[in-house]
């Protein structure tokens, strides 16, 4: 609330507060009630102006606020994607609307098991969606019966419906390197994913983030699982 201050000499008054007066009637002088307002003490004060131009800075205050809102969001913390293909059967389907985590990332280490959204390295403005299965420093390797093996120990995992019929580059054991992640699609045989020499390993740094939720088709909404 704002105060105001009449000089008189060498003394000082202070003012009621706006509105808290009696209008003014017309002067015949061009002065209307609402130009000028008394005060407690008779003294005139000048009602505030402006009001229709500070509402319209507001207004641009608010519409700027949301898009910067609105940008955060989506390079920051969170963005709508929608699932091309058939490669991550049964979990995610073609058509599916996800929201991917962007920010989790970067308080934690992508961890296994977890979906993520990587960009393909050969063709720009494309990406592609898979499961984590093997994390840095760890040694992945696939049988021909389609077993997954990380250092040397069998991998027990559900989330292929069915048994890999090429082990591709991981017929051979792969080392991962510091900040490597070596990914799968749950649809084992029809997926290009790490075993296929034209995706590899995935970087850590490229990593865009982490299917969080899906929210469409409608009923099957919901928290993606990463366990």
């Amino acid at each position: 609330m704002e105060e105001n201050h009449v000089q008189e000499g060498t003394q000082e008054k202070e003012a009621g507060p706006i509105g808290d007066g009696e209008p003014k009637q017309g002067s015949g002088d061009g002065e209307t009630e609402e130009d000028v307002w008394m005060n407690k003490e008779g003294e005139e004060l000048p009602r505030k102006r402006g009001g229709k131009l500070r509402e319209m800075v507001n207004f641009l205050l608010y519409i700027v606020g949301i898009f910067l809102l609105t940008y955060v969001i989506i390079h920051y913390v969170g963005q709508r994607t929608q699932v091309s293909g058939s490669s991550m059967e049964h979990t995610l389907s073609d058509g599916d609307n996800l929201i991917v985590d962007k920010i989790s990332y970067k308080f934690h280490s992508p961890e296994r098991f977890d979906i993520i959204v990587f960009p393909y390295q050969h063709k720009e403005d494309t990406y592609y969606i898979k499961r984590i299965i093997g994390l840095p420093g760890e040694t992945v390797q696939i049988d021909t019966a389609g077993n997954i093996y990380i250092d040397g120990e069998k991998l027990e995992e559900s989330y292929g419906f069915e048994a890999m019929e090429d082990p591709g580059i991981a017929e051979e054991p792969i080392t991962l390197g510091e900040d490597e992640y070596f990914v799968l699609g749950d649809n084992r045989n029809g997926s290009s994913d790490s075993r296929d020499p034209d995706v590899g390993i995935v970087q850590g740094e490229s990593i865009i983030g982490r299917a969080w939720v899906r929210l469409y088709p409608f009923d099957r909404i919901g928290f993606l699982s990463h366990e």
